[in-house]
């Protein structure tokens, strides 16, 4: 099935398209690909030819975006994010059990040489913040609420490394699979079969995105979690 901007929206007028991002799909075209490759500005593009991304996610990452439909929206958005007056929250499944109640995370990130990832660098590191809350604590994982104050590449994941609560399936940062094996009291795996962990990806969810818009209304939109996602708190919740 091929992949349209049509089937993802959750809110549309004059001046923004709201989109659920679904996980494994580029924000833009990547830099390495023979850019035959489907990228959320590629499909926004052509469901609107003006269309801007206001902002970016991970490639495993899904959830809420905000896509500009003409030159003053996308300028708009832009000094909003500029100005840290745009409010994102995520959701992360993150191994171990933790208590956070507006912890705020202020160290600051620099790139590793590669550019793939980033490492807490105190001398020559940009300044970045995310505050976290606990939203449901589980036997052996938690599902955290992460709020970024500024939009530092990968800040989340490495500032929950520094919690020592690394998200779920995130090798980059220290974070383990989950199996249904680990949470699950009588779990019998048929003979002769590997186990495949809960998510196959980074367990992180854009769950919402508050701005004004250009008509000076502040507006909340927000993204239900993807099968997977969705799938995984499920069976956390059933097996508590």
């Amino acid at each position: 099935m091929k992949l349209k901007v049509e089937s993802l929206i959750v809110f549309e007028n004059d001046d923004y398209i709201l989109i659920n991002k679904p996980p494994y799909v580029a924000s833009l075209d990547e830099r390495t690909t023979d850019k035959s490759g489907v990228s959320i500005l590629r499909l926004a593009k052509a469901y609107h030819a003006d269309a801007q991304l206001g902002h970016r996610l991970d490639k495993e990452t899904s959830g809420i975006m905000a896509i500009a439909k003409n030159p003053d929206a996308y300028r708009h958005l832009a000094m909003q994010f500029e100005h840290r007056e745009v409010a994102k929250r995520y959701h992360a499944v993150v191994n171990g059990i933790h208590d956070f109640d507006g912890i705020s995370v202020y160290l600051p990130i620099a790139p590793i040489k590669d550019g793939t990832a980033v490492r807490i660098d105190r001398e020559k590191g940009k300044v970045a913040e995310t505050i976290f809350n606990t939203l449901k604590a589980y036997r052996k994982h938690t599902l955290v609420e992460c709020m970024p104050i500024t939009g530092r590449m990968h800040q989340i994941r490495v500032h929950l490394m520094c919690l020592k609560a690394p998200i779920v399936q995130d090798a980059t940062y220290g974070g383990d699979p989950i199996f249904l094996s680990q949470i699950k009291r009588k779990f019998n795996l048929k003979q002769d079969t590997e186990e495949q962990p809960l998510i196959q990806r980074v367990a992180l969810h854009a769950h919402s995105l508050t701005f004004t818009q250009l008509n000076g209304d502040e507006t909340t939109f927000e993204a239900p979690y993807p099968k997977d996602f969705d799938a995984l708190v499920k069976q956390l919740e059933k097996n508590e």
